[in-house]
């Protein structure tokens, strides 16, 4: 292929991924009175309680996933206790729960018809309402730490046994108690693992939809589905969805900052030497209370919301509509399937364009495709419905409104556009893994381009690229926002039904839909547990 065409087809990828962002910065220049009204009584109504109930939401979910994340952390990577090993990949059962699915085992269960309160009235001869609204901010920020805390888990446990062990096992040395040695050498150093975390689990706050429509919620993301499909407005969708665009954006800089910091901390670390500091064996009522620190996220994050959905499963099993369940799994596994195969296509040949040409352009389209991930799903629906509308008032002729509605097209574009980082992440560690010698001594043997990728990478890289399909696979199943809005006319999927039979209070129904996210969300834990679990 000539070197200018694959330029222009990388050009031409790269404004396909970062479309959403484009129109929405586009929809700006039509600023004019009209929209400057619309965002003055945004500003005087909605917008507010918009911001304030999203910053409550955010400062209580970075408070409780750091608390948890970083316990459970220091827990398995500095003591020893009974089941430390088991704990190490069951804290990671949680990142398997929607947090949707997690918010409708609780108000099934704990609402005021449901069998905890029901039964308290009657064992205890009470009347009214005995526990709090499960539906509020507080059950929001209860859902979203415990579903989300994997994420400082995840890192904050990466940090204290790679880069805290030799410093900690000097301070050992030189006679720090135990207390010192975790407050002056290991919180310092997992801090940046920390804020990384944090940001990470907001970003996933602030691009949620489902707890916060179920629960009733006004957030930044029920604002923009709210503007758009309620009040049809394009503009106040636009400028709502630009705010929480630039939300986002700070937060990813928060954690692109603190990956920084963290690899700086790698590279001193390994510096320092190759011992290791051993965990400390604890007994009695200290083991007694690492196991209860581990074990409380898993119950509350897991045991619990599985068997909250079962109990309603279990009870109508024979009215479960089966035939609905085969179509419905149908649509979501061929548009996950779909969509994991084409995001990993582009994966694959963006990280070959920059493994074999690691010039400005090359680079700069893949992180374009990078940032995808970041991006919520409500502004996904909203930068890719404002072109089409623009093109549909204009050319009505063509029907572009049809095919990106009422087609798999604009759905499976939408995916493309949040979940191609995802395979491209998996396919630069992979290609991370594989020396640059190996490129240099197939060119001297006269192999390039094409070939070059198909004789050489690729039987290296099919591990990663099969854990990039899969991973895409997982998230689109789970993927709510956009699915909800861009699916093809009669193709509910696994999650829409869920949201929709939930919405509707027949949870009962919504329980097979919703274990079934679960069991498939079960794959990137496995995965990743077995990762860990390599040295």
């Amino acid at each position: 292929m000539p070197r200018w065409l694959a330029q222009v087809l990388l050009i031409l990828l790269a404004a396909v991924l970062v479309l959403p962002v484009l129109a929405l910065g586009a929809s700006w220049f039509g600023f004019d009175a009209a929209a400057q009204d619309v965002l003055a009584q945004m500003a005087q109504t909605v917008l507010p309680e918009y911001a304030l109930t999203s910053l409550v939401l955010c400062v209580s979910v970075a408070i409780g996933v750091a608390v948890v994340g970083v316990l459970t952390a220091s827990a398995v990577t500095l003591f020893q206790f009974p089941g430390r090993r088991a704990f190490e990949w069951a804290l990671l059962l949680p990142l398997a729960m929607p947090a949707y699915v997690v918010a409708y085992a609780y108000t099934d269960f704990l609402q005021f018809s449901g069998p905890l309160q029901t039964w308290l009235r009657e064992a205890f001869a009470l009347r009214g309402r005995v526990l709090p609204e499960v539906r509020s901010t507080p059950g929001a920020v209860w859902v979203f730490t415990f579903t989300l805390y994997p994420y400082v888990y995840l890192l904050v446990r990466t940090a204290l046994s790679e880069r805290a062990a030799q410093l900690m096992e000097a301070a050992r040395l030189l006679g720090a108690p135990l207390a010192r040695r975790i407050r002056s050498v290991a919180l310092p150093l997992a801090r940046p693992a920390v804020a990384a975390g944090v940001a990470l689990a907001l970003m996933e706050t602030l691009a949620d939809f489902g707890v916060a429509s179920y629960f009733g919620i006004q957030t930044f993301t029920a604002g923009v589905y709210k503007a758009w499909l309620v009040m049809d407005n394009r503009l106040a969708a636009a400028q709502l969805a630009t705010l929480l665009l630039l939300t986002v954006a700070a937060l990813l800089w928060v954690e692109h900052r603190a990956q920084q910091r963290m690899r700086f901390a790698t590279l001193r670390g390994q510096r320092a030497g190759s011992a290791e500091a051993q965990p400390v064996r604890l007994r009695g009522a200290r083991a007694a209370l690492a196991v209860a620190v581990c074990a409380a996220p898993i119950v509350f994050g897991f045991v619990l919301p599985v068997l909250f959905m079962l109990r309603p499963l279990l009870g109508g099993w024979d009215v479960l509509p089966w035939d609905q369940f085969v179509q419905w799994s149908r649509n979501s596994i061929w548009l996950a399937g779909l969509s994991a195969l084409l995001t990993t296509a582009i994966a694959l040949t963006l990280a070959f364009a920059v493994r074999v040409r690691p010039v400005p352009l090359t680079r700069g389209v893949a992180q374009l495709a990078s940032l995808g991930y970041a991006v919520p799903g409500a502004v996904v629906v909203v930068g890719l419905l404002l072109p089409v509308g623009w093109v549909q008032e204009r050319w009505p002729e063509a029907g572009v409104g049809y095919w990106v509605t009422a087609t798999a097209l604009g759905i499976v574009w939408a995916y493309l556009v949040r979940f191609t980082a995802v395979a491209l992440q998996s396919v630069q560690a992979g290609y991370a893994r594989m020396p640059a010698s190996l490129d240099d001594s197939a060119r001297m043997l006269g192999t390039t381009g094409v070939a070059l990728a198909a004789r050489v990478h690729w039987p290296l890289l099919r591990r990663a690229t099969v854990a990039a399909a899969l991973l895409v696979f997982v998230d689109v199943m789970k993927e709510l926002p956009a699915t909800l809005v861009l699916r093809p006319f009669n193709s509910d999927t696994l999650a829409v039904i869920t949201y929709n039979l939930a919405r509707d209070e027949r949870l009962g129904e919504a329980a097979l839909p919703a274990l079934t996210l679960v069991l498939v969300g079960m794959i990137p834990v496995i995965l990743l547990s077995r990762t860990l679990r390599q040295k």
